[in-house]
């Protein structure tokens, strides 16, 4: 079979390229051919470079927000030069054995990507990373109201309320990009791929009638080191943006109420509204992924993950159960269900006092520690690995190929 997998990004920036490179390894090393077509960057770096069974594209272009603003706002609403670009390359793949598979695609494609793809007459699979697909800022959340968004996408209501994180004028540039989706994806068949059941429940009855909608959780890349030793210092432990949908501030509030030291690995709009409610926090920026691992390991009380929009993962959470560190994680995540609660850690409404009830509960070192061991227990005894995902794709891959071919 051969597989086209399509990201803005051929490195690991974010999650959504993660997991495209780490899929594209797997799918290659089970035998078959994989072609990563990417948007912006060189074609070279990272874990693609010399893989044998990978051939890599750029079609080398820039990040809409990186352009002046009225030329990066009409391509993100729909950038004509890419698709024209992919046309071009998909043409060289055509074939009953191939199947494209779309990771990410708002930072560079735009819409006029699944113009191409159905154009070239290739079977479509599109992972949901985000919620971009039907919703305009892709998180379904309120930052107006801070809460989740219980609107209808791209209703009237939806395309008044002053819902987007950065500006009103940014959301009538998502708005319209989103309508251009659902004007591309009318009356088209395709499958759905939502990383979680969270991410299913939140959109699936906003795709199109045509979406074959299937859940397969994303590929967890880690390495069996054994049970982690006894945390030195345990910390409340944050990794990804900072960011307010994510809650970043429970976790300040709650670390300088229990005083329990709190570590923040990554950046982003609230670093200083963290310091300012928890000076003593600890934000390191973005580190590579051998050492989050690593001081996850060595330093968490608990991992905390106190998303406040349905986030549809985050990787992080399991990656902290396979060192045997219990997760603190919010009920509106997708990756919460990978936490049993009371048994491997916390499954919790996203507050303030409900962090802090649970972090009283981990300073108890025997809790802690059989809840550290039960939640590495549980995730080795059937770890989610690159292998094992490529072996469900090809399943999902298999039939998107024979529901094409009938239709």
């Amino acid at each position: 079979m051969r597989i086209i997998i399509i990201a803005d990004y051929g490195i690991a920036e974010g999650g959504a390229p993660q997991v495209a490179l780490a899929s594209a390894v797997a799918l290659a090393e089970v035998g078959h051919e994989v072609i990563f077509i990417q948007g912006i960057g060189e074609a070279r770096g990272g874990v693609l470079d010399g893989h044998p069974g990978i051939r890599r594209l750029s079609l080398d272009g820039r990040d809409v927000w990186s352009k002046p603003v009225l030329v990066g706002a009409r391509d993100g609403i729909w950038n004509k030069a890419a698709g024209q670009a992919l046309r071009s390359v998909l043409a060289q793949f055509s074939g009953t054995e191939t199947i494209v598979h779309v990771h990410q695609w708002t930072k560079f494609f735009s819409p006029s990507l699944f113009a191409a793809v159905f154009e070239a007459g290739l079977p479509l699979v599109v992972s949901l990373h985000d919620y971009f697909l039907t919703c305009p800022t892709g998180l379904m959340y309120r930052f107006d109201l801070k809460a989740p968004c219980t609107l209808t996408p791209l209703s009237v209501p939806c395309m008044l309320a002053p819902c987007d994180p950065k500006s009103l004028v940014h959301k009538a540039i998502r708005v319209l990009r989103s309508r251009a989706v659902k004007k591309v994806l009318k009356g088209r068949a395709f499958t759905a791929l939502h990383v979680s059941e969270v991410g299913r429940a939140s959109i699936g009855r906003y795709l199109p009638e045509g979406a074959r909608q299937v859940v397969l959780e994303n590929p967890i890349e880690c390495e069996d080191h054994g049970l982690r030793a006894e945390p030195v210092s345990p910390k409340l432990v944050y990794c990804g943006r900072l960011t307010e949908e994510k809650g970043v501030l429970l976790i300040a509030k709650a670390a300088r109420e229990a005083q329990v030291p709190s570590l923040f690995i990554g950046e982003g709009p609230m670093r200083d509204a963290i310091l300012a409610v928890d000076p003593q926090a600890e934000i390191t920026g973005w580190m590579d992924r051998d050492a989050v691992r690593k001081r996850i390991a060595r330093e968490a009380l608990a991992l905390v993950a106190p998303s406040l929009w349905p986030e549809t993962g985050p990787m992080v959470i399991a990656e902290a159960l396979a060192s045997g560190v219990p997760v603190i994680a919010s009920a509106r995540a997708g990756a919460a269900g990978r936490v049993e609660h009371g048994r491997t850690g916390f499954v919790i409404e996203p507050k303030e006092g409900a962090i802090l009830s649970a972090v009283r509960e981990l300073q108890n070192v025997p809790v802690a520690r059989e809840m550290g061991r039960e939640a590495y227990r549980r995730f080795w005894a059937d770890p989610p690995g690159p292998a094992k995902h490529a072996a469900s794709l090809g399943e999902i891959y298999a039939q998107s190929l024979a529901a094409h071919h009938r239709a």
